[in-house]
């Protein structure tokens, strides 16, 4: 989860300005769809990945902090460990991380994404544009897939959400693991999201999908009682 103007990814990292999500913002505040996302989970041991599979999707995308680990942390947070190795089996380890931080230009030598490369064993997608842009990269880096077959997953309304609906991908949002550790500026952007998504965006359904119906993605849901 990234904040679009402080430092994320790496404690050692100052981000640039993220000026497609200022420019994204004022879209927002027309379409307010785009901030709502397909499927709201409490974390990913919730999504059926093989449902999500049949139903098309062909490749999950992840945000990384509170989404996959805590705030800056480099392990898998163990509540969605068995989760995220069911997802890359299932979609034959077409699964990867898009930062806002990490495989940018921010990150020199691209030492931040190396790391997560090395101690999660998921790829990071390296990009010259940050979310809600740099669909162009996503495409290249999965090869011959289409944004519609793209799940789009994390903890941010404002980057991981929009960025997914605006380009017509699967979009599933996050509870976060924990706001110990994280960027304080980050944290509060999140709740106002949050705030926004309980008392205005609820009612609000989300862009349409090409290939899942709304009783398509509720399927996805892992009932807790089989997890």
């Amino acid at each position: 989860a990234e904040y679009m103007g402080t430092r994320t990814g790496s404690r050692d990292m100052v981000q640039s300005l993220n000026i497609p999500a200022l420019r994204v913002f004022g879209q927002v505040l027309t379409r307010p769809s785009l901030a709502v996302p397909h499927l709201k989970v409490q974390n990913i041991s919730f999504i059926n990945w093989r449902r999500m599979k049949q139903l098309g999707i062909q490749a999950v995308i992840f945000d990384k902090d509170n989404t996959l680990t805590r705030p800056y942390q480099h392990h898998i947070e163990p509540s969605v460990a068995a989760s995220l190795q069911s997802c890359q089996s299932i979609f034959d380890n077409r699964v990867a991380i898009l930062s806002n931080s990490a495989g940018t230009a921010d990150d020199l030598e691209q030492k931040a994404a190396l790391r997560i490369e090395q101690d999660l064993a998921i790829p990071v997608i390296r990009h010259r544009e940050k979310k809600p842009a740099g669909l162009e990269d996503i495409l290249k880096h999965f090869g011959g897939l289409s944004a519609c077959q793209l799940g789009m997953v994390g903890d941010r309304l404002l980057t991981d959400v929009v960025f997914g609906n605006l380009y017509g991908m699967l979009t599933i949002h996050t509870d976060i693991f924990t706001e110990e550790g994280d960027n304080k500026a980050a944290a509060a952007v999140r709740r106002m999201e949050h705030w926004c998504l309980r008392h205005w965006l609820h009612k609000i359904p989300p862009p349409s999908h090409a290939l899942c119906s709304p009783s398509d993605i509720a399927s996805m849901v892992v009932p807790s009682a089989t997890r």
